[in-house]
């Protein structure tokens, strides 16, 4: 494990991730189905919709990216994931209102119904990107009652509900990112400390007996043991427990 880096990447492990996916191609199926161009005859309100929740899922993944470098990106990214849905949520909220149509109560049987359908975990081989997209519509099918409901209503609300539930996962995603980046520091901070730590084990390194060359203490089958740092030119070696 760096001792610099953090990890990052595996996005499409995240219920964030795959939520907001879903999201994002229920946006756009809704868009298409229900939202004819004469309403919409420069696409400003289609665009709108699907580049918000375009921008929930591909911030996802770039927040889960930079993480390696950057807890402070990440936590950026996130929060414009967050955001970007909140403003999906919007214009769907405006567009049940246009029909005087009012949200699901969270006691409607529908929305209880919605939010009992889980995610499986995403288990992969090596064929990453098959393997995902074969688990990702297996996924997204489950909520095929609501998202390909004939009546636009329920399918706006069912993308509400979603919306709901990925903007509260990335809420405690934030929270574990800030209390990382409380126990481990940023990566500046990281650097430094692994820079001093090699700057103190090379002052206390032997000096080599061929070259006089500073020692580096390295590990071989046989265990641990001290090389010349001027390998391969240097080859000469000297017992893990000798000192200076």
């Amino acid at each position: 494990m760096s001792r610099i880096l953090n990890k990052s990447g595996g996005y499409r492990k995240l219920h964030s991730f795959n939520f907001a996916t879903i999201v994002h191609l229920g946006a756009i199926a809704f868009c298409k189905r229900f939202i004819p161009w004469q309403e919409d005859p420069l696409g400003k309100v289609v665009g709108q919709m699907v580049g918000a929740a375009r921008s929930g899922r591909i911030n996802i993944a770039e927040g889960s990216e930079r993480a390696g470098t950057s807890t402070e990106t990440e936590i950026k990214l996130t929060d414009v994931a967050r955001a970007s849905l909140a403003e999906l949520q919007n214009d769907l909220e405006t567009w049940l209102a246009v029909r005087e149509i009012i949200p699901w109560s969270v006691r409607d049987p529908q929305h209880e119904a919605l939010s009992e359908v889980n995610l499986d975990p995403f288990v992969h081989s090596a064929d990453l990107l098959h393997d995902y997209w074969t688990y990702l519509h297996r996924q997204r099918h489950k909520f095929g009652p609501w998202l390909a409901h004939e009546d636009p209503a329920v399918v706006a609300n069912a993308l509400v509900v979603l919306i709901q539930r990925t903007t509260g996962m990335l809420r405690r995603q934030m929270n574990s990112q800030e209390d990382g980046f409380l126990a481990r520091g940023g990566i500046r901070e990281r650097m430094y400390k692994a820079r001093t730590e090699a700057d103190t084990a090379s002052s206390e390194a032997p000096s080599c007996p061929k070259c006089g060359k500073p020692m580096r203490r390295r590990r071989s089958e046989r265990g641990p043991f001290w090389g010349c740092s001027g390998y391969p030119e240097c080859q000469a070696t000297r017992p893990a427990e000798e000192t200076p």
